[in-house]
């Protein structure tokens, strides 16, 4: 599913009279509620998506946003100039792919499996015993194999990898577990069956993005992490407690 939306608001910054202000910058994004989802009128909505157009209104106000899959979004970030993609896990292996501005998010990674689907993992080694599928260049694709998990099935998407949970072709799958409350409060039958890693999300830019644009959107994520507006986005998607 993509779309794309076009922010056109005529705001005056600081930073105006650089030759690489008016240029807009392109945020790509995934499907992936809460954080990031087209809603009933094809509006774009999430706990990281709203504060992306935050950042875009006072940084970049000409700048797009597009939903795609990962792994045409992240690749996009990293090969073009003028791209971010979010919310992207900062991982070592990201680090100095990207640049980075953080945490849009700060949450928990686990694995979850099917209600009624009788796994018993209560350790990585039982877990490991379990078939598990996750979608191309997410970042959960490099963690299950640095855990050791050697048969992980990759799909284009993870509305893919859900159905083949839910449709019992794979045992487990990893996902953020604000994700996994969302899906517990929409109906999804999934449970949680282990805790992998805490994670910060965040937005990841090209490594070519001028340092005073990367150094905007990160003091206006720094201004509203200190004013309570992050808090108040949270709170609106139902995440009452940070996790």
């Amino acid at each position: 599913m993509k779309g794309t939306l076009l922010l056109s608001v005529g705001i005056e910054i600081g930073m105006a009279g650089c030759a690489s202000a008016g240029q807009p910058v392109t945020f790509t994004t995934e499907s992936y509620p809460p954080f990031s989802y087209r809603d009933s009128d094809g509006s774009f909505r999430g706990i990281s998506v709203e504060q992306v157009q935050i950042i875009i209104q006072d940084v970049e106000p000409t700048s797009t946003l597009e939903m795609m899959p990962w792994a045409r979004a992240i690749a996009l970030a990293e090969t073009q100039e003028r791209h971010c993609v979010f919310a992207a896990a900062r991982t070592p292996d990201r680090e100095t792919r990207f640049k980075w501005i953080v945490p849009l998010y700060v949450d928990h990674n686990i694995l979850v499996g099917r209600t009624g689907g009788n796994i018993q993992a209560a350790t990585l080694d039982e877990a490991r015993r379990q078939s598990v599928g996750t979608h191309r260049e997410d970042y959960t694709e490099k963690l299950l194999k640095d855990l050791g998990f050697e048969n992980v099935d990759l799909s284009a998407g993870v509305d893919i990898t859900l159905g083949k949970l839910l449709g019992g072709r794979i045992d487990l799958m990893p996902m953020s577990e604000s994700v996994y409350r969302q899906l517990r409060k929409d109906g999804k039958p999934v449970e949680k069956v282990i805790t992998l890693t805490e994670q910060v999300l965040g937005i990841a830019c090209n490594r070519n993005m001028p340092d005073e644009i990367i150094s905007g959107m990160q003091s206006r994520l720094d201004r509203m992490i200190s004013d309570g507006t992050q808090r108040e986005i949270e709170q609106r998607y139902g995440i009452d407690s940070a996790p």
